[in-house]
């Protein structure tokens, strides 16, 4: 199921000061991605307010909101020595039709940079053309809009474009997808090509005026999908009567892939200390299936959990330094369908 969240700062207070205030953020999303089996499909940090487009894959989407913005606001205000609620109440959450309105939101969540007075396109602007108002942008201010729009470093609409390397905690295929052709680079040029065309003609309608009962961005049909197969109640921020979509892999599972990409048994590496096999089964153990440090050292030998929490950072320390390491652990995700 997928959501655009969103998260305003308290009294529109500003939520990042500096790049290092948003290079941070995005490392808790990163690290959010792997603690929750979060599918993220687009981002964007504006000076007050995120988006995010998140596609769960179990019914947590309060608890990995609640983490995420807890976790920053506590690191915000102990670097800028301020105090109090960062930001305005809760996360507002939309259910979103993938199919029907995932192009269409991606376009939206891309374009926030651009969304300003002082380049033509602020809600002002936009009120005047669902009026009837339009008029043809100058060729400057045209430049203008795509220059701010290419060069913005904290959205993900670089890595859609091919402007920028795409992490690993982004998906941006899914969404490529919707613009139809080859997967490459026409299908990056064709989803270019869609959300510039507003940025030169003015922006389109915004997809909010489609949202049903405040919580739902689709057509009919999505909507009474929903309450059948999920219990729908129309609180989607609670996930009320929401069952898991996917259960998580099981450590026998994990350790069961291990075991053919390293070629050995669990119980020939499972006790040498310092093996990246074992590390590994531990690392994913924790990110994948959820367990708890007790659980993952008893699995491990009945090691203590001190030794499980050594292990596990030991291993996301060597695997940003060791290449070989590195695509082992991405194969493993990937078979895990994480």
């Amino acid at each position: 199921m997928w959501f655009h969240v969103t998260s305003r700062g308290n009294d529109r207070c500003l939520i990042y000061r500096d790049e290092r205030d948003r290079s941070h953020f995005c490392e808790l999303v990163e690290e959010a991605v792997d603690r929750f089996r979060l599918v993220l499909h687009g981002y964007v940090l504006m000076e007050n307010h995120f988006h995010l487009i998140i596609q769960i894959q179990e019914a947590n989407l309060s608890r990995a909101m609640q983490w995420l913005n807890v976790s920053y606001s506590v690191w915000f205000n102990r670097r800028h020595g301020r105090v109090g609620h960062l930001f305005q109440g809760r996360y507002r959450a939309i259910v979103v039709d993938p199919v029907g309105w995932g192009l269409e939101l991606s376009r939206y969540v891309h374009l926030n940079p651009v969304r300003v007075g002082q380049l033509g396109l602020d809600k002002a602007a936009q009120q005047r053309s669902r009026m009837g108002a339009v008029t043809t942008p100058d060729p400057a201010e045209v430049r203008e809009r795509l220059s701010r729009l290419r060069g913005y470093r904290w959205s993900s609409y670089r890595a859609y474009i091919g402007l920028a390397s795409v992490p690993r905690w982004l998906r941006c295929d899914d969404v490529l997808q919707l613009v139809g052709g080859r997967p490459g680079k026409a299908q990056r040029e064709a989803y270019r090509n869609h959300v510039e065309s507003a940025v030169r003609q003015g922006l389109p309608e915004s997809p909010w005026e489609k949202v049903t009962a405040q919580v739902v961005l689709g057509g009919a049909a999505f909507v009474q999908s929903l309450r059948q197969r999920h219990g729908f109640a129309g609180d989607a921020r609670e996930q009320t009567g929401l069952r898991r979509i996917r259960p998580r892999p099981t450590l026998q599972e994990v350790i069961a892939v291990v075991e053919r990409l390293k070629g050995e048994n669990w119980p020939v590496f499972r006790d040498r200390y310092g093996d990246p096999g074992r590390d590994m089964v531990l690392c994913l153990g924790r990110a994948v299936c959820g367990l708890t440090l007790k659980a993952l050292a008893e699995a491990a030998g009945g090691i203590d959990y001190v030794s499980a929490s050594a292990a596990v950072k030991r291993f996301e320390a060597r695997v940003k330094h060791d290449a070989a390491l590195a695509s082992m652990f991405e194969q493993a995700r990937d078979v895990l369908k994480m």
